[in-house]
């Protein structure tokens, strides 16, 4: 082992050593009521210590990607068999490791990123590098398209920038497949061929003979061979599927994109299919089996989750297998074995780590030596690592995900439904410091995520929502009309609705808040969208906001549909043509409302201290949204808070970056709701 290794190991030994107590459910208590020091932000804001985490296909390896042990988030190794031999896969002085997977015992693949840069351009050419464990026999498959990596050996082989990883087939050969993305002259993606890549010695075959043309999304079998495509052009997707043992594709149903009535969601090897879709009268997605023979979903899902969408995934030993259970998402995370072994083990789990989810992945899945990785977290903490050797009875804490973070500290998640004005279920997650209670009001902030056609909340340590809560600040968080996560109804209520029942939405949660006694003075706050509805708070609801803080925002409805020649942006021609005009309006016919619905055309509505905040290289909402509106706002006599970050794209990758930004806004709030 090098010097860097054994630091790594003395300082995860350390984290086993004082981490036990982790293990234990948080104590809620009165610790944000004392006067104690602020947590500075870099706690919440800095890499973790531990990004990911994956059992090699035997169980006899774990590896992680961490910061610790070294400048650069890096690859390392555990030999689980041989306790205190950790080898490092991969390190860089100038890279870290962005993702990585295991393709067989002996091989793994991994990206790259530079987490040092600004986010304006690195996360869409990592690159792609195989290695074996103990980092010997690096290749790489892949090359970036900036190469800023040093001590990167190039091959002949490699394939240039514009392909991608696609999926790591589940038989432990040493096959990957690789997608070829191709690009129309605007810079959209066209296609994406699927390539059969060997990561030992580069040789690449095509596995896209035969298959239909703009193929955006391909699912594979645990060999790797392609049973389902999605195609998409004009506005229409089209669902292709090849049976096992077949060469010839088959159209299976084609729909417009915004309207499509199911989408694949997973296929096994004997042949079968799952999709997800839309049930009952809210149009909430349920999994279901496709019935070849009727040609369309089986009528009784197999899968449902009355109130939220589907959200998770089936639970095999590999890629096709056979599925042991299936993991959800609600309100929170849960899991459901159907395999007994496994059940026992959540059983154990559940026991041994009270109030966490306890997300499980196994290796030789119920049998006698079974081995276990188990990832422990819940609202206040994010999070530890565990290995389980069933053979021996034992756990092994391997790290916190996050040191520095005290689960006592930090606040709790509450997930609440109310009634918006027009009687519309309306989702509210509430974001609560220790020794805050309904009925005592005080300062608080209504954070509106982005997207906006995303679930914003989850129950789990998020870094933002847990700032603010250090700060005394109650959170709350609602999924307005337009979000996903909660029914078709709900998503589609949303469409034309920028600026207006969307935003009603906002208003009616913080409204509610206000009459349950969780808030006294209120700011808004979002990025992206939720820096848009932010300012359009600011304009249709100046009593009820002291104030606004709107970073990386949309300000003007006409720049985001229609684009323009002299700012660049990286909204797709297919998304403007034919998505916006129904999700947002249309520029020519809607014009009267989306002006209405504009900040840039409203500024003089904004009265309220704002804090402005963009990336000088966003390519989802460029720097002239921000600099149309300061305008705007001067014009109407109006300055104001305003700082730019050269380097950074759509939201804060540089650590300094993060922790500046948190200052400003800490600032920002304390002066206007104290």
């Amino acid at each position: 082992m090098t010097q860097r290794v054994k630091v790594l190991w003395v300082a995860l030994a350390l984290f086993m050593a004082t981490g036990v107590a982790l293990a234990q459910a948080p104590q809620v208590g009165a610790v944000a009521d004392n006067p104690v020091a602020r947590v500075p932000p870099e706690a919440f804001f800095k890499r973790p210590d531990v990004s990911d985490a994956q059992l090699s296909p035997s169980g006899k390896f774990l590896a992680i990607s961490t910061g610790l042990g070294g400048p650069r988030r890096g690859l390392i190794v555990f030999d689980l068999d041989k306790p205190g031999l950790v080898t490092q896969a991969a390190r860089y002085n100038d890279a870290d490791v962005s993702g990585f997977q295991w393709v067989s015992d002996e091989r793994l693949v991994y990206s790259l990123t530079d987490d040092e840069r600004g986010g304006g351009d690195q996360w869409f050419n990592p690159g792609l590098f195989s290695v074996r464990p103990d980092g010997t026999e690096r290749r790489t498959l892949i090359e970036m398209a900036r190469r800023f990596v040093t001590g990167t050996q190039l091959h002949s082989r490699a394939l240039d920038w514009r392909h991608r990883l696609l999926h790591v087939p589940g038989n432990g050969g040493e096959d990957v497949i690789v997608g070829a993305y191709q690009f129309t002259a605007g810079g959209d993606i066209k296609s994406i061929d699927a390539l059969r890549v060997n990561v030992v010695t580069g040789l690449v075959r095509s596995l896209s003979a035969g298959a239909p043309i703009n193929v955006v999304r391909w699912l594979f079998d645990r060999q790797g061979e392609p049973r389902a495509v999605v195609s998409q052009r004009d506005g229409e997707d089209q669902f292709h599927w090849r049976a096992p043992g077949s060469t010839a594709w088959e159209q299976l149903a084609q729909f417009p994109t915004l309207r499509r009535l199911y989408s694949p969601a997973y296929v096994d090897d004997s042949g079968g299919l799952y999709v997800t879709r839309a049930s009952g009268a809210a149009g909430l997605q349920v999994l279901a089996r496709f019935d070849f023979a009727q040609r369309r979903p089986a009528r009784e899902p197999l899968i449902s989750t009355p109130g939220f969408d589907y959200r998770g995934s089936l639970l095999t030993e590999d890629v096709g297998g056979k599925v042991l259970g299936v993991r959800v998402e609600t309100d929170a995370e849960s899991t459901v074995w159907f395999d007994p072994a496994m059940k026992q083990m959540q059983a154990l789990a559940d026991k041994r780590l009270p109030g966490y989810v306890n997300r499980l992945s196994c290796r030789r899945c119920g049998q006698s030596d079974m081995v276990v990785l188990v990832r422990s977290y819940n609202d206040r903490d994010p999070g530890q690592l565990w290995v389980v050797r069933k053979a021996t009875d034992t756990w092994q804490l391997i790290s916190r995900v996050l040191s520095g973070i005290d689960p006592a500290r930090m606040a709790t998640v509450d997930f609440v439904r109310i009634k918006a004005r027009d009687g519309r279920d309306l989702p509210v997650w509430l974001t609560i410091p220790p020794g805050r209670k309904a009925g005592a009001p005080g300062p608080a902030v209504v954070m509106v995520h982005g997207g906006p056609w995303v679930r914003g909340g989850h129950w789990a340590w998020q870094s933002q929502e847990q700032f603010l809560a250090s700060r005394g600040y109650v959170v709350i968080s609602p999924e307005f009309r337009g979000s996903t996560g909660y029914g078709r109804a709900h998503f589609e209520a949303g469409w034309k609705e920028w600026g207006q029942a969307m935003q009603d939405d906002v208003a009616d949660a913080a409204k509610w808040a206000v009459a349950q006694g969780w808030a006294g003075k209120m700011c808004i706050a979002g990025a992206s969208y939720g820096g848009y509805s932010t300012l359009m708070g600011l304009v249709r609801d100046p009593d009820l906001f002291q104030c606004g803080a709107a970073w990386v925002a949309v300000t003007d409805p006409f720049l985001y549909l229609k684009g323009s020649w002299w700012s660049r942006d990286d909204i797709s021609d297919e998304g403007r043509k034919y998505s916006l005009p129904q999700m947002v309006g249309d520029a020519e016919k809607d014009v009267v409302a989306l002006t209405a619905a504009s900040p840039v055309a409203q500024a003089s509505r904004i009265t309220r201290p704002l804090f402005l905040a963009f990336g000088g290289s966003d390519l989802r909402v460029p720097l002239e949204h921000g600099t149309r509106l300061r305008e705007a706002l001067r014009k109407a006599g109006q300055e104001p808070e305003w700082v730019v970050y050269p380097g950074e794209g759509h939201g804060w990758n540089k650590l300094e970056t993060q922790v500046d930004f948190a200052r400003r806004l800490e600032k920002f709030l304390d002066q206007h709701l104290r």
